[in-house]
């Protein structure tokens, strides 16, 4: 995947796996139980999305387990990531890792999408198994840039989702993730916002 994370990146990643594993037992974080499969299938789904997030500040919308979020915060120690989900019990997860992992560029907020107020928009916004892009786009407007863009991860291409999308959204880009240990498919779809002229002449 090209990634050389540092010792101490290293030691984050396991650590996150470690809290993740132990957390589960309790709050049903990730599908995901057994920790040989926890590697591929959190971590490495997660890291395959990193050549894409180029922003300065990134949300992690529907945060949950903290993937990708977590996972890409700790590759990116230089990028400020905001970690938004509305269950509380996985707000106190995502808390109790920045605390453990001493993760100093992530902040957590225990809420809805649509109640987030925050100083200014963000350039990107990521999802994971998080819901529909319809969804996605109509809770989280007010959240992104005018040229931000949403990056979304799905597993088989969602073509009824896409056909689905409001006007004044399109699928600017799609890129079949690949990564070692994965199994069946994995994509993402990067959304961006449609100026009106470009929407005429795609409805036409």
């Amino acid at each position: 995947m090209g990634l050389v994370p540092d010792q101490d990146q290293q030691h984050q990643l396991l650590g996150f796996l470690a809290l993740l594993n132990k957390w589960n037992r309790a709050y049903n974080l990730t599908a995901v139980r057994e920790p040989a499969q926890m590697v591929p299938r959190q971590l490495l789904d997660s890291l395959s999305i990193l050549p894409f997030v180029t922003a300065d500040r990134v949300l992690d919308v529907g945060a949950g387990g903290g993937l990708p979020g977590i996972p890409l915060a700790i590759a990116r120690p230089d990028i400020r990531f905001t970690l938004l989900d509305s269950n509380s019990k996985k707000t106190r997860f995502l808390t109790q890792c920045v605390l453990e992992l001493r993760l100093a560029n992530v902040e957590v907020i225990h809420g809805r999408a649509e109640d987030c107020q925050p100083d200014r928009p963000f350039e990107q916004i990521t999802s994971r198994a998080f819901t529909a892009l319809a969804n996605l786009v109509n809770w989280c407007d007010g959240l992104l840039a005018d040229d931000g863009q949403f990056l979304a991860m799905k597993g088989q291409f969602p073509d009824d989702e896409v056909s689905a999308l409001p006007s004044g959204w399109r699928v600017s880009a799609r890129h079949r993730l690949h990564y070692p240990g994965c199994d069946g498919e994995r994509h993402l779809l990067i959304i961006n916002r449609v100026s009106p002229s470009q929407d005429s002449i795609q409805g036409g």
